[in-house]
């Protein structure tokens, strides 16, 4: 087993801050990247933090991680709702992966931002605790891996 968290962001999250902060908040991506090493490293776990925007890029890093990671932390963001590839990469995975959304997807503007495709091929889903759900996120994987999983 591996001790690598990999945390994956999805299409818009490089402009966490900046972008709809009535919703998302204030908080930047290196504030959640700073959250998720402060959560695993005193386990003595490691955290590689990605970010893209591109749906084959995500696609190929989860296929590259998909052995002998501890666990894999994706927030899709708008992958979401409708990127089958990403979907059948993480199938391959074969570590916990853990869903995160920022905001409470059940409490979007619009019913389709409230179906995630992708909950039924991962581990658990944390939505709507802002970005404490990423370090919930990171903890439960080291929780789960520490009981044999």
């Amino acid at each position: 087993m591996g001790r690598t968290i990999l945390v994956l962001n999805g299409p818009n999250l490089n402009l966490l801050g900046e972008r709809e902060p009535e919703i998302y908040g204030h908080d930047t991506l290196a504030d959640v990247e700073a959250l998720c090493r402060a959560a695993a490293e005193p386990a003595g776990y490691a955290i590689d933090f990605r970010q893209t925007n591109a749906e084959h890029e995500m696609v190929d890093w989860i296929q590259a991680g998909r052995k002998g990671l501890a666990g894999i932390v994706i927030n899709p963001a708008a992958f979401t709702y409708a990127a089958y590839p990403v979907l059948d990469a993480i199938k391959l995975a074969d570590c916990p992966v853990m869903e995160v959304h920022i905001s409470n997807i059940c409490r979007r503007e619009a019913e389709w931002r409230s179906h995630s495709i992708m909950t039924q091929v991962c581990t658990g889903i944390i939505s709507g605790l802002g970005i404490h759900g990423y370090e919930l996120a990171v903890r439960h994987v080291i929780w789960l891996r520490s009981r044999g999983h």
